[in-house]
């Protein structure tokens, strides 16, 4: 194995303030650099781990994603309601037995899920 370990998910946007301001409210994380290009939003207490690199591009955005980000939450419904606020908007929802996931989009239409965490079962 080669040791690959994922830093940063990117994100293509046309509104690098808005989506910074969008992305950083939904996985409370702040900005830790950036300049009229890019943004690099990190949580705060675990500098470390995944990142997330907003990156301002001229084109919009075409068509399906390809990739998408679930974010794990104890509340699909109450997640939708921040999401929301942030100005994102509900797309779905959709159950696979035990579990659950609304479909949402950013401001600039790119998909997530938020995805019902189930409770552990200790064996």
């Amino acid at each position: 194995m080669t040791g690959f370990r994922i830093g940063n998910i990117t994100i293509d946007c046309n509104d690098l303030e808005g989506m910074t301001a969008f992305w950083g409210g939904v996985a409370g994380f702040s900005r830790i650099a950036g300049d009229e290009t890019f943004a690099l939003l990190a949580d705060d207490e675990h500098p470390g781990r995944l990142k997330l690199f907003m990156q301002k591009v001229p084109e919009p955005r075409v068509g399906k994603n390809r990739l998408h980000l679930d974010l794990y939450v104890e509340d699909s419904e109450a997640a939708m309601v921040e999401v929301e606020r942030l100005g994102g908007q509900r797309v779905g929802e959709h159950a696979r037995g035990e579990i659950t996931w609304v479909v949402a989009n950013d401001p600039e239409g790119n998909e997530f899920c938020l995805v019902e965490v189930l409770p552990r079962r200790d064996a």
